[in-house]
Protein backbone atom coordinates (compact mmCIF):
# COMPACT_ATOMS: atom_id res chain seq x y z
CA UNK A 1 0.00 0.00 0.00
CA UNK A 2 1.35 3.35 -0.92
CA UNK A 3 1.61 5.70 2.25
CA UNK A 4 2.63 9.59 2.62
CA UNK A 5 4.88 10.85 5.53
CA UNK A 6 3.42 13.83 7.23
CA UNK A 7 5.26 15.61 10.20
CA UNK A 8 7.77 12.31 10.33
CA UNK A 9 4.36 10.23 10.54
CA UNK A 10 3.44 7.44 8.08
CA UNK A 11 -0.26 7.82 6.97
CA UNK A 12 -1.44 5.16 4.40
CA UNK A 13 -3.23 5.28 1.37
CA UNK A 14 -6.26 2.93 2.29
CA UNK A 15 -9.36 2.99 1.77
CA UNK A 16 -12.58 2.09 3.49
CA UNK A 17 -12.47 -1.05 1.34
CA UNK A 18 -8.44 -1.63 2.33
CA UNK A 19 -9.74 -0.91 5.57
CA UNK A 20 -11.94 -4.03 5.97
CA UNK A 21 -9.81 -6.58 3.78
CA UNK A 22 -6.99 -5.48 6.53
CA UNK A 23 -9.43 -6.32 8.95
CA UNK A 24 -9.55 -9.90 7.41
CA UNK A 25 -5.88 -10.42 7.24
CA UNK A 26 -5.25 -9.80 10.65
CA UNK A 27 -8.15 -11.90 12.03
CA UNK A 28 -6.47 -15.00 10.06
CA UNK A 29 -3.36 -14.22 11.28
CA UNK A 30 -4.73 -14.73 14.99
CA UNK A 31 -2.05 -11.89 15.74
CA UNK A 32 -2.59 -8.39 17.56
CA UNK A 33 -2.81 -5.35 15.20
CA UNK A 34 -3.36 -1.92 15.72
CA UNK A 35 -5.53 0.57 13.19
CA UNK A 36 -5.18 4.46 14.06
CA UNK A 37 -7.42 6.81 12.56
CA UNK A 38 -4.93 9.58 11.98
CA UNK A 39 -5.55 13.66 12.12
CA UNK A 40 -4.23 16.84 12.76
CA UNK A 41 -3.97 17.31 16.33
CA UNK A 42 -2.51 14.02 16.30
CA UNK A 43 -0.01 14.61 13.87
CA UNK A 44 1.10 17.56 16.00
CA UNK A 45 0.80 16.23 19.38
CA UNK A 46 3.13 13.19 17.96
CA UNK A 47 6.88 15.48 17.39
CA UNK A 48 6.17 16.39 21.49
CA UNK A 49 4.72 12.69 22.57
CA UNK A 50 6.97 10.11 22.31
CA UNK A 51 4.50 7.11 23.14
CA UNK A 52 2.18 8.51 20.77
CA UNK A 53 5.11 8.76 18.28
CA UNK A 54 6.06 5.48 18.82
CA UNK A 55 2.13 4.18 18.34
CA UNK A 56 2.00 5.62 14.82
CA UNK A 57 5.25 4.07 14.08
CA UNK A 58 4.41 0.64 15.38
CA UNK A 59 0.68 0.58 13.76
CA UNK A 60 -0.15 -2.19 11.41
CA UNK A 61 -2.66 0.71 9.54
CA UNK A 62 -2.78 4.54 10.00
CA UNK A 63 -5.85 5.98 8.15
CA UNK A 64 -6.41 9.42 7.41
CA UNK A 65 -9.77 10.76 9.25
CA UNK A 66 -9.12 14.15 8.77
CA UNK A 67 -9.69 16.79 6.55
CA UNK A 68 -6.70 18.14 7.08
CA UNK A 69 -4.88 14.96 6.86
CA UNK A 70 -6.34 14.99 3.27
CA UNK A 71 -5.14 18.64 2.60
CA UNK A 72 -1.45 17.80 3.73
CA UNK A 73 -1.20 14.94 1.77
CA UNK A 74 -1.88 16.83 -1.54
CA UNK A 75 -0.10 19.53 -0.87
CA UNK A 76 2.96 17.01 -0.44
CA UNK A 77 2.30 15.93 -3.77
CA UNK A 78 1.52 12.60 -2.64
CA UNK A 79 -2.93 12.75 -2.40
CA UNK A 80 -5.10 10.05 -0.54
CA UNK A 81 -7.54 8.06 -2.21
CA UNK A 82 -10.46 8.29 0.45
CA UNK A 83 -11.10 9.99 4.63
CA UNK A 84 -11.74 7.10 6.34
CA UNK A 85 -13.14 7.95 9.69
CA UNK A 86 -13.86 6.19 13.43
CA UNK A 87 -17.65 7.44 13.20
CA UNK A 88 -17.91 6.37 9.69
CA UNK A 89 -15.39 3.30 9.82
CA UNK A 90 -17.83 2.24 13.29
CA UNK A 91 -20.76 1.41 11.00
CA UNK A 92 -18.51 -0.59 8.20
CA UNK A 93 -16.55 -2.61 10.90
CA UNK A 94 -19.83 -4.06 12.42
CA UNK A 95 -21.62 -4.62 8.89
CA UNK A 96 -18.75 -6.05 8.02
CA UNK A 97 -18.22 -8.50 11.64
CA UNK A 98 -21.96 -9.26 11.31
CA UNK A 99 -21.29 -10.70 7.58
CA UNK A 100 -17.96 -12.72 8.85
CA UNK A 101 -18.84 -13.98 11.91
CA UNK A 102 -16.18 -11.73 13.57
CA UNK A 103 -16.80 -11.09 17.19
CA UNK A 104 -17.17 -7.14 18.24
CA UNK A 105 -16.19 -5.90 22.27
CA UNK A 106 -17.07 -2.27 22.54
CA UNK A 107 -14.24 -0.52 25.58
CA UNK A 108 -14.80 3.23 26.82
CA UNK A 109 -17.27 6.52 26.53
CA UNK A 110 -19.43 7.09 29.45
CA UNK A 111 -21.12 4.25 31.81
CA UNK A 112 -23.72 2.64 29.73
CA UNK A 113 -22.81 4.31 26.45
CA UNK A 114 -21.37 1.62 24.85
CA UNK A 115 -24.12 -0.86 25.47
CA UNK A 116 -26.36 1.52 23.96
CA UNK A 117 -24.39 1.71 20.95
CA UNK A 118 -23.68 -2.37 20.80
CA UNK A 119 -27.64 -2.54 20.82
CA UNK A 120 -28.12 -0.15 17.84
CA UNK A 121 -25.01 -1.96 15.89
CA UNK A 122 -27.00 -5.30 16.71
CA UNK A 123 -30.68 -4.05 15.45
CA UNK A 124 -28.94 -2.41 12.11
CA UNK A 125 -26.57 -5.81 11.37
CA UNK A 126 -28.59 -8.74 11.89
CA UNK A 127 -26.36 -11.59 13.26
CA UNK A 128 -23.42 -9.17 14.93
CA UNK A 129 -21.93 -10.79 17.46
CA UNK A 130 -20.88 -8.21 20.65
CA UNK A 131 -18.45 -10.10 22.65
CA UNK A 132 -18.47 -7.42 25.11
CA UNK A 133 -18.95 -3.97 26.17
CA UNK A 134 -17.08 -1.74 29.44
CA UNK A 135 -16.77 1.64 29.83
CA UNK A 136 -13.77 1.46 32.14
CA UNK A 137 -11.12 3.95 31.92
CA UNK A 138 -7.49 4.51 30.17
CA UNK A 139 -5.94 4.51 34.00
CA UNK A 140 -2.84 2.59 34.16
CA UNK A 141 -4.44 1.05 37.62
CA UNK A 142 -7.75 -0.23 35.61
CA UNK A 143 -5.54 -2.61 32.80
CA UNK A 144 -5.70 -5.34 34.37
CA UNK A 145 -9.15 -6.13 35.22
CA UNK A 146 -10.19 -4.84 31.51
CA UNK A 147 -7.48 -7.05 30.41
CA UNK A 148 -8.59 -9.53 31.83
CA UNK A 149 -12.55 -9.40 31.00
CA UNK A 150 -11.62 -9.06 27.18
CA UNK A 151 -9.48 -11.94 27.20
CA UNK A 152 -12.60 -14.11 28.66
CA UNK A 153 -14.70 -12.41 26.11
CA UNK A 154 -12.43 -13.69 23.23
CA UNK A 155 -13.26 -11.25 20.37
CA UNK A 156 -11.66 -10.37 16.90
CA UNK A 157 -12.14 -6.55 16.95
CA UNK A 158 -11.63 -4.53 19.71
CA UNK A 159 -13.03 -0.85 19.27
CA UNK A 160 -11.85 1.44 21.90
CA UNK A 161 -13.27 4.97 22.58
CA UNK A 162 -11.13 6.81 25.42
CA UNK A 163 -10.54 9.43 23.30
CA UNK A 164 -7.92 10.72 21.29
CA UNK A 165 -4.59 10.09 21.94
CA UNK A 166 -5.05 8.34 25.26
CA UNK A 167 -6.76 5.36 22.81
CA UNK A 168 -3.71 5.17 21.52
CA UNK A 169 -1.57 5.17 23.66
CA UNK A 170 -4.00 2.17 25.77
CA UNK A 171 -3.76 -0.20 22.72
CA UNK A 172 -0.03 0.67 22.18
CA UNK A 173 0.68 -0.20 25.49
CA UNK A 174 -1.43 -3.26 25.87
CA UNK A 175 -1.75 -4.83 22.36
CA UNK A 176 0.83 -7.58 22.95
CA UNK A 177 -0.98 -8.94 26.15
CA UNK A 178 -4.77 -8.88 24.63
CA UNK A 179 -4.22 -10.60 21.96
CA UNK A 180 -6.99 -9.22 19.76
CA UNK A 181 -6.08 -9.77 16.31
CA UNK A 182 -7.58 -6.27 15.33
CA UNK A 183 -7.40 -3.18 18.12
CA UNK A 184 -9.05 -0.09 16.75
CA UNK A 185 -9.22 3.98 18.46
CA UNK A 186 -12.84 5.43 17.65
CA UNK A 187 -12.68 8.35 19.23
CA UNK A 188 -16.29 9.80 19.86
CA UNK A 189 -18.16 7.09 17.73
CA UNK A 190 -20.01 5.43 20.28
CA UNK A 191 -21.23 8.66 21.27
CA UNK A 192 -22.92 9.40 18.28
CA UNK A 193 -24.06 5.68 17.20
CA UNK A 194 -25.49 5.56 20.35
CA UNK A 195 -27.49 9.20 20.10
CA UNK A 196 -25.89 10.80 23.01
CA UNK A 197 -23.69 13.59 20.24
CA UNK A 198 -25.21 14.18 17.41
CA UNK A 199 -23.16 13.99 14.21
CA UNK A 200 -22.84 17.14 12.08
CA UNK A 201 -25.33 17.29 9.51
CA UNK A 202 -24.16 15.32 6.29
CA UNK A 203 -23.61 18.49 4.15
CA UNK A 204 -20.97 19.79 6.73
CA UNK A 205 -19.48 16.79 7.10
CA UNK A 206 -19.01 16.69 2.97
CA UNK A 207 -17.52 20.07 2.89
CA UNK A 208 -15.22 18.96 5.68
CA UNK A 209 -16.53 21.44 8.44
CA UNK A 210 -17.61 18.20 11.12
CA UNK A 211 -14.82 20.03 13.13
CA UNK A 212 -16.88 23.63 13.52
CA UNK A 213 -20.04 22.00 14.10
CA UNK A 214 -18.13 20.08 17.24
CA UNK A 215 -16.87 22.86 18.11
CA UNK A 216 -20.13 24.58 18.34
CA UNK A 217 -21.72 22.07 19.80
CA UNK A 218 -18.93 22.05 22.23
CA UNK A 219 -16.97 24.88 23.05
CA UNK A 220 -14.50 23.13 25.71
CA UNK A 221 -12.85 21.85 22.32
CA UNK A 222 -11.45 25.26 21.22
CA UNK A 223 -8.25 24.40 22.67
CA UNK A 224 -7.58 20.91 20.50
CA UNK A 225 -8.38 23.28 17.85
CA UNK A 226 -5.29 26.09 18.46
CA UNK A 227 -2.77 22.94 17.23
CA UNK A 228 -4.48 23.19 13.65
CA UNK A 229 -2.81 26.73 12.74
CA UNK A 230 0.91 24.80 14.15
CA UNK A 231 -0.05 22.12 11.91
CA UNK A 232 -0.97 24.73 8.54
CA UNK A 233 2.45 25.89 9.40
CA UNK A 234 4.62 22.86 9.78
CA UNK A 235 2.94 20.88 6.69
CA UNK A 236 4.10 23.99 5.02
CA UNK A 237 8.01 24.14 6.03
CA UNK A 238 7.70 20.57 5.10
CA UNK A 239 6.71 20.92 1.30
CA UNK A 240 9.31 24.08 1.48
CA UNK A 241 11.94 21.76 2.73
CA UNK A 242 10.89 19.15 0.16
CA UNK A 243 10.67 21.37 -3.08
CA UNK A 244 14.42 23.09 -1.95
CA UNK A 245 15.86 19.26 -1.58
CA UNK A 246 14.33 18.76 -4.80
CA UNK A 247 16.24 21.75 -6.20
CA UNK A 248 19.06 20.89 -4.89
CA UNK A 249 19.26 17.52 -5.79
CA UNK A 250 18.47 18.45 -9.50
Amino acid sequence: MNSVEILGVRVDDATYGDLLDGVDAFVASGEPHQIITVNAEMLVAALHDQELARALADSALNVADSVGVMWAARLLGQPLQERVTGSDGIQHLAAHCALKGYRLYLLGAARGVAELAAERLSVANPGLEIAGTYAGSPSVREEEEIIERIGAANPDLLLVAYGVPAEEKWIARNRLRLGVPVLVGVGGAFDFVAGVTKRAPGWMRRCGLEWFHRLVREPWRWRRQLALPMFLILVLRQRLEAMVGSRKAS
